[in-house]
């Protein structure tokens, strides 16, 4: 009987410790996102405002749509000449100053007229600089006949820039599964095309499109989603933009492989 006690008093050690061990990364439990919005929930038709979000609009409209593949719905943003619409989160506070975005969009045309016409999808600010930082955006090229992703910033001590790159040309008519990473470690912006990086695009504080100044971030505290177009009486002469999920996160959020 004592050696059986003391088996059952090994095997009852063991088990107390197979227990205590803390679960793995792999069944820790999802970290919630900062954001999330896939226009599902609301009613169709023009919007102003949002779960955590509102617009801001000069010339332009949002509106929720049924979505073209028949399945849930998306916003759709519309623009007449270099008017403006987009969704606004505001009062952001991310970890570090620092966040990933993800967001799915289909541009129906991009400016083909005047030269250099400058547009923006997503632009970052926040209360203690005035720079903007654009992680998204591009322009018309015409030494290259077409639309190009690149990142920017305006207002800040670097100027007004736009770093486009030929290796990210803008095609209209399609769905883009698009990702950005705000790091303020470096002040780093790195953009994903579908599921795959474009190194070509990256900024940071020593490189980047504007002056030799250092690029810095403001303290984030708000992003805009949408299009805006900066010169006047372009071609075409309005704008159509569709989004669906869009997703802010510490961590990126995937989702966008192919």
């Amino acid at each position: 009987m004592t050696r059986m006690r003391k088996i059952a008093s090994v095997l009852a050690a063991a088990s107390a410790a197979l227990f205590a061990i803390p679960p793995t990364s792999a069944s820790a439990t999802p970290q919630r996102p900062l954001f999330r919005e896939n226009f599902d929930h609301l009613p169709l038709g023009p919007v102003t405002a949002g779960r955590g979000w509102t617009t801001d609009t000069s010339n332009g409209s949002l509106t929720v749509e049924r979505s073209a593949g028949g399945h849930g719905r998306e916003l759709r943003l519309h623009t007449e000449g270099n008017g403006r619409a987009f969704l606004v989160l505001s009062d952001l506070a991310p970890p570090g100053n620092s966040f990933w975005a993800r967001l799915r969009l289909r541009v129906d045309r991009f400016p083909v007229a005047p030269d250099w016409a400058h547009w923006t999808l997503a632009e970052a600010s926040g209360p203690d600089l005035p720079t903007l930082v654009r992680p998204l955006g591009g322009q018309y090229v015409p030494t290259e006949k077409g639309d190009f992703f690149g990142v920017g910033s305006d207002l800040g001590p670097t100027g007004d820039w736009t770093a486009w790159r030929t290796s990210a040309p803008a095609t209209a008519g399609s769905w883009s599964c698009v990702e950005f990473h705000l790091d303020a470690t470096d002040n780093r912006v790195t953009v994903y095309l579908d599921g795959r990086e474009q190194p070509d695009l990256t900024v940071s504080t020593k490189q980047h499109g504007g002056t030799e100044d250092d690029f810095v971030f403001p303290r984030f505290d708000k992003l805009k989603l949408g299009w805006q177009l900066y010169q006047a009486d372009p071609t075409p002469s309005s704008y159509d933009l569709r989004m669906d999920d869009v997703a802010l996160s510490t961590r990126r959020v995937g989702g966008c492989a192919s």
